[in-house]
Parts: C-alpha cells; structure tokens; sequence
C-alpha cells in the first residue's frame, strides 16, 4: 500500500499540539467515530461484531470518516482499540454486545508473566494498513492520530481479563509482586512503543497514550508504575517522521492531581479530564509564550451533551473562558488548547448536539482571538 499521502489542508490540531498560534481552537472528540452514530452502528451490524469492524481496512476506514461527514472536526483519530496489544499477545480479546471487551487468558502468575513477549507487530498488520487507507482516504482534510493503551492501562485489563470496579487482582499483583509488576510493565511498555512506532511509519500525524486507569492508583504507585513506564514507551517514539513533527499526546483520566509530575513527561500534549480547572493547568504546565510547556486537551464532561444545545453551547464557552485569551503570536510558542470531551463521547448521546458543540468551539474561541 503507497505511503504517499496528500499535502494537509487543516494543520490547526497539529500546530496547536506544538504550541503555534492558531486562527480557532481545534476540536476533536475521543471516540468520536462510534455508537452514538447510526452509519457507525449500520456499519457495525454489516462487520458483524467489533473485533469484525476493527480488523477490516474498509471497515475501519469507513468508520473513522463518518464524524468527519457530519461536523467540521479538527483531527480523525484512528478507529481500532487500545486492546490489541496484549490480543496479538495472545490473551484472546472478544466483546459480546453490550459489554466490556474480555481476556481467554489472563496474566497472574509468574508463569503467565515470564510467557509474556513483545509481540510480532504482522499480527498488528490490520491496524497499520488500516492507518494508510485512513490516511489515504482523508486526502489531506485533517490530520490522522494513531493510539495506544498505557502499559498500566493495558495491565489492568490483562490481569482483571476485562474491565474491573475494584482493581482488586492487578492491585494485588502491584503489592504483592512488585518485581512481577515491573516485568509486565516493561514488556508492556517496549510493545506500545514498538506499536506505536509502526503506526507513525504507516500514516499517524500525532499518537496518543490512553492512561484510562493511571487515576485508579494512590500517589506513589501512580509515579513508580504508570508515569515511569509511559515516559519508557516516549522515550522510544521518534520525534519527527518523513520531515514532519509528530506531536505525542498523553491522557490519564484522574490525572490532574499529578500535573506537575506529568510536566515532566517528554510529550507535547497533555489531556485532562473534567475534574481539572484549565486555567489553573494552564498556570502549572502550559508555558509563557517564549518558554517551554505542554499543550492541554480537554476537558468537557461528555454527560454536558445530554443538555439541550443550547446548554451544551454555554457549557463549551466556559470551557474555553476557563482557559483564557489564547496565544496569538505566531512569532512565538506559547500555551495552547485543543478542545475535547474529559474522557470519550457516550454511546447515547444526540448527534445534533455534537454539531452544537463543534460550532460554538469554532465560533466562540474566534472570537476570543479577535478580541485578544
């Protein structure tokens, strides 16, 4: 499959991931290609199941394009799922309808762990071919992020053998065997970083780390098993590709907590979800103009679109007056934003009021330029 790619005609997302000054504040949604779409769930019924929807080029091209149809998004993220790690591991991923994706096999036991490999990323070709027909197919309208799980993230699931309340049998495993834990983790985290790389070959203009579980963890634990290891997997991603910067985005939900600590991350992006005060995150990590600092990514409550539009559209505006007057010079870097829910879109939610929302981002945060 060629790898030569149309020229971009929308860069907002990517400049506003490295800090430029942007005419508007971009928006993207996490899991903005999904269940609250109907074409998504025609597409779906056709795939027959996910895991059928996920490992189809076609598939999972034609999916990651439909929000892109329906609103004046910034960026398209991949469609696949943080799971398919530890599935090409061997663990076996399967998800019944209406539930949680499952493990056959779970990791607990010294045996289990010392079984663990990086995997052979040929068992991940679906998701690579699957980036170069998506980037293809966008034609240069916005750019494409690749994804992954967290090494900890991905741990939870693989020892749990699906979602958990309680966390009960990883924590377990964390206390216990400490010296097991790390072993996970270092596997885990050289297989996302491999991964991740792959997909930056095959098309990705930006990848983001999902730390889904990193805010379960009490403080310490958080910087010794999840910090470290994410920063493991940044420290083997290249910075530039094909003569591009490829802006890397971190999100751990219930991550405020640690911003100082996440500042030390060698990403670009740090998303947050909507516990967070953006202007307060702005002053701890975002950078004067001139000066180093991450750009953030958030951090709406995804429940706000069950208001009525209009109520969603005032919701947005304090989001990005909770930010503040954006960086405008484009002499310099300088703090950024790029709008996004505070974690992903619910399956239940109108489309009609994701229209509301994308327009008032773009509208509201031009006029705020205008008036800087």
């Amino acid at each position: 499959m060629s790898t030569t790619f149309a020229p971009l005609r929308n860069d907002t997302f990517l400049r506003a991931c490295l800090r430029q000054a942007t005419e508007y504040t971009p928006i993207w949604l996490m899991r903005q290609a999904g269940r609250y779409l109907p074409e998504y769930c025609a597409t779906r019924a056709r795939a027959g199941s996910f895991m059928g929807l996920a490992t189809n080029v076609d598939f999972a091209t034609e999916v990651t394009l439909q929000p892109l149809e329906r609103y004046a998004l910034d960026a398209a993220i991949l469609f696949s799922d943080i799971l398919t790690v530890p599935d090409a591991m061997g663990l076996g991923l399967s998800f019944q309808q209406g539930e949680g994706p499952r493990f056959e096999r779970t990791v607990r036991t010294e045996a289990d762990v010392a079984a663990l490999t990086v995997p052979d990323m040929e068992r991940l070709r679906y998701v690579f071919d699957a980036v170069t027909s998506i980037r293809r197919a966008l034609n240069g309208r916005v750019p494409l992020i690749g994804f992954s799980g967290s090494p900890w993230t991905l741990a939870c699931y693989m020892v749990e053998g699906g979602g958990s309340d309680d966390y009960r049998l990883v924590k377990t495993l964390m206390y216990q065997r400490p010296d097991l834990m790390h072993r996970l983790l270092a596997i885990n985290a050289d297989a996302v970083a491999l991964y991740l790389r792959h997909q930056i070959e095959a098309g990705a203009q930006a990848v983001m780390i999902f730390d889904s579980w990193g805010g379960v963890l009490a403080d310490g634990c958080f910087q010794t098993f999840s910090l470290a290891y994410t920063q493991r997997v940044l420290a083997q991603l290249p910075q530039t590709h094909a003569g591009q910067r490829i802006p890397r985005i971190v999100f751990t939900k219930g991550g405020a907590l640690w911003l100082s600590d996440m500042n030390t991350l060698d990403c670009d992006v740090l998303g947050l979800d909507w516990t967070a005060h953006l202007g307060r995150a702005r002053a701890a990590v975002g950078g004067e103009p001139g000066t180093p600092g991450k750009a953030l990514q958030g951090n709406l409550d995804p429940n706000v679109l069950f208001a009525n539009p209009e109520q969603v559209a005032a919701e947005a505006v304090q989001v990005l007056e909770r930010f503040g007057a954006p960086h405008t010079d484009p002499q310099t870097c300088g703090p950024t934003h790029i709008f996004n829910l505070g974690h992903g879109i619910s399956q239940y939610t109108p489309p009609e009021h994701v229209h509301a929302l994308v327009e008032t981002v773009h509208a509201h945060s031009r006029r705020m330029r205008q008036t800087a």
